[in-house]
This record gives structure tokens, sequence and C-alpha cells, in this order.
């Protein structure tokens, strides 16, 4: 029977493609409140599907079951899935036949989300909505066009179709990484622009995706030093004075990865983990860290995300998308790949 436990506002990693004793115990800590698959938790889609049953039936609300992926060379699962384009693709075809990108924006979004959804994963850190404005490798082609408006025309495509799959999306990195050339990875970024400036550009997809609805947000962990010194991930000026409150977004705040470099400068792994939820994240990801895990469920105290918020991703309901929609998108893709539209 799966114990009843609100879900809370961590979400980390578990071993391999199996849960262990360890996996579970953690699990059932009530700090915890969703789960990031990789590579490694990855066999097949029959594999794929018992492992998201059983973290399922843990606990009652579910814990939510997520991954990276976007599509081009940030796609954990790739044997027995899709293979996605690169956004970029979709954005080269925009410049040629505008009309067919979006098509096919949707029809990945589709695809996407159905083959998750059907395997019991609720939801991707998709999409990237960052500008490629040719300075950042660690976006590069994950961005879907140089310009704002570009990448929000297709990324409002893509976020339709991973809704009629039955799944919210979640834009990257708020409010943009694709300015800086740093890889929050392994640095702290700094992008020396102006509010003005980042409002007129970076901002445009979020207000466009955030008027149809968008159910998820994770910002950057980079500093915009003329807007505040800390992180937009640690920043209550990012995360409640202009996300929530100018632009009126009220789904979930997931911070970036903790255990990233960009994100040290909040202090040690509890401190991030507060620093993140008291500026206005309502989730935390920590991952490919154990011990931190396990110091930051032990030493976090917080209360657990709004279930209204929580309740826009479903864990563990069905996919939305019926067959005939999901086999007309996975058709239009495999032509516009086969006639080389999506290199």
């Amino acid at each position: 029977m799966p114990v009843e436990r609100p879900p809370g506002p961590v979400v980390l990693d578990v071993a391999g493609p199996t849960l262990e004793a360890v996996d579970r115990e953690l699990l059932l800590h009530p700090a915890v409140g969703g789960v990031i698959l990789f590579k490694r938790n990855y066999v097949s889609p029959e594999q794929l599907a018992a492992l998201a049953s059983e973290i399922h039936a843990l606990r009652s609300p579910g814990l939510l079951i997520a991954v990276d992926h976007e599509g081009g060379r940030v796609q954990r699962f790739v044997d027995g899935f899709t293979r996605l384009p690169p956004m970029r693709s979709l954005g080269a075809l925009l410049e040629r036949d505008p009309e067919l990108a979006g098509r096919l924006a949707r029809a990945a979004g589709l695809v996407l989300a159905a083959e998750l959804r059907d395997r019991g994963v609720d939801l991707s850190f998709a999409p990237v909505v960052d500008i490629d404005f040719g300075a950042s490798g660690v976006i590069g082609d994950r961005a879907f066009h140089h310009t704002a408006q570009g990448v929000a025309r297709l990324a409002a495509q893509l976020v339709a179709g991973m809704s009629a799959s039955g799944m919210g999306a979640v834009a990257k990195h708020f409010p943009g990484h694709g300015f800086v050339r740093g890889d929050s990875h392994l640095e702290v970024p700094v992008d020396d622009r102006t509010l003005a400036e980042i409002d007129a550009a970076d901002l445009v997809p979020y207000r466009v995706l955030i008027g149809l609805g968008l159910a998820g947000v994770m910002p950057a962990h980079v500093i915009y030093p003329k807007v505040d010194a800390q992180p937009a991930g640690f920043s209550a000026i990012w995360l409640r004075e202009i996300l929530r409150e100018r632009l009126g977004f009220d789904g979930l705040v997931f911070s970036d990865d903790l255990s990233m470099e960009g994100a040290r400068v909040a202090g040690d792994i509890v401190a991030r983990g507060h620093a993140a939820l008291t500026a206005g994240c309502d989730m935390v990801i920590v991952c490919n860290d154990r011990p931190a895990a396990v110091q930051l469920v032990d030493g976090l105290r917080a209360p657990p995300p709004e279930p209204r918020r929580l309740a826009r991703f479903g864990a563990g309901a069905a996919a939305g998308a019926g067959q005939r929609g999901y086999r007309e998108a996975l058709q239009a893709l495999a032509r516009a790949q086969d006639a080389g539209m999506l290199a």
C-alpha cells in the first residue's frame, strides 16, 4: 500500500534502472516530492514503465517523475523512443516555411510528451526558451531561434503539442541563459544587460507562454547584476517581483540542479535549498550527489509545494493524446526528417 504523505519540495535521483532498498527509503522521506531520471535509469520502454510504476506506487499522492528530454543532444531515453531533432532545426525551417515549422514544433511536443507519459514519466524539463545570441555553447542548438519572436512562436507550438498529450511544460532557463558564454554547470555566468534589455528580448517567450497557461518555469543559475546580485534561482526580485507579479506566472517554479557550480554562491546544499525556496522556487532539484541529497532532505525545513500547482503535472495520470494524433505527429516528423528538413 502507498504511504499517505504530501509531496515535499525536493526532487532527487535514483541510482539505476531499478529501485534499491536505499532508494525506496529515501523516496519515502517527507521532504521528497519528485524524482529526476537519467540515461543510467533507462534500459527499455518496458523497464522504464515498471520503474515509474514502482515510484508512483510508493506514496499517495504519487511522486512526480521528471526527465530532461528536449530533443537533439539532450534526450535521456533513445532506444525505443523517437529521436527528436534539436530545436534549432525548427528555427532554421521557420526561416523558410513558418507554417510548416509551427506544425512540426507541435508534432515534436506531442510525440515527446506522449511517449514519456505512456511510460509513466510525468514531465520533461522542456522547452528551452533561451534566445540563441550566438554566445552560449551549453545552450547552442537547444535554442529554437535567434529572435525572441521566433522562440516564442515555436515554443508555443511545442507546448501546445505537449499539452495535447497531457503534459505540462517547464520553460527554462528564466530569464535567459543564451547571452552569456559561461556554462552554469561549471561556473557562475554573469549577464551585464539591463532589465530593459532583457525584458525586450528574453522575457518575450515567457509572456507568450504564461498567457497560454504555462505549467512550470526553471530559473537560470546566472547573475544579472544590474537587476540583483544573486543568481536568478536565488533571487526574489526575479522570481517573486518579475516572474510572479509582473508576468503573472502562477505555475510551479523548479530550481535548476543545486549541485551545479552556478548554485554554490548560496552556500552549502541546505543553504542553497533554503535560499531557492525563500526566493520563490516551489521545488528544488539535487542530483548526481547522493550524500548532498540526503543532507538536503534531512536539513531542509520548508512547507510542501501548493497542491494546485503540482496538480498541473498530474503525477501518474494517463497520457492525453489519442493514438491517431500520435501517429499523425510521428509521420509528420518522419517525413520532414527524411526530406532533410530537420537536420
